[in-house]
């Protein structure tokens, strides 16, 4: 038996262990095995970390499939809950200050329920910025590229070659940018009757 506590039968293993390549780049995951932990995997944040809890039989890559579940079921949770205008706020700060060196500082953040033709706008003389309240309720990291692009926009108001390397930091900008292609384009499919009805 090992000496180390953190290898006793029963007693979980710590391992730091990087985001997936699409994962959230917005904290450190900690994978902790344990010996007494059979068949369910679980997870959590604690502070500035995800902490994912699994069986110690797990191989490397049940772990980092199983890091990706949990990490994706995480954020899901965390999208059904509506931020509100200061959560929203403190957001733009957060992400401003991890990928535009905190250069981005608007006067105002807030949702909106008149914008139905774009997902955020912003007025770089105002320093405002409004996202559309079809957002709420979407995965984080959608409304935090929307909440990112408006925010480049103070720094950049046009969509030229300098404002999309502002956003090359943002590790999920493709992924969203899909994401809401996908909603736009099934908000333009047509109604298919249902089968069941007929």
């Amino acid at each position: 038996m090992s000496a180390d506590p953190l290898h006793r039968a029963g007693a979980p293993q710590r391992t730091p262990t990087n985001p997936p390549p699409n994962g959230p780049a917005t904290s450190a995951i900690e994978v902790r095995r344990s010996t007494r932990r059979r068949r369910t995997v679980s997870a959590y944040r604690e502070g500035d970390r995800t902490v994912v809890l699994i069986p110690a039989r797990m191989s490397e890559a049940e772990e980092q499939r199983w890091v990706s579940v949990m990490l994706d079921k995480l954020a899901a949770q965390e999208s059904k809950r509506v931020l509100g205008d200061a959560e929203l706020a403190e957001r733009a700060e957060r992400l401003s200050n991890q990928y535009l060196d905190g250069r981005a500082r608007p006067a105002s953040v807030r949702w909106v329920t008149n914008q139905n033709t774009r997902w955020g706008s912003c007025t770089p003389s105002e320093g405002s910025i409004r996202l559309s309240h079809r957002l709420q309720g979407m995965p984080e990291y959608v409304v935090d590229y929307v909440l990112l692009h408006e925010l480049a926009h103070l720094l950049v108001p046009g969509h030229g070659p300098r404002f999309w390397r502002l956003l090359e930091a943002y590790p999920r900008t493709e992924r969203a940018r899909g994401y809401l292609e996908g909603v736009v384009a099934a908000d333009r499919l047509p109604d298919v009757p249902d089968a069941r009805r007929e």
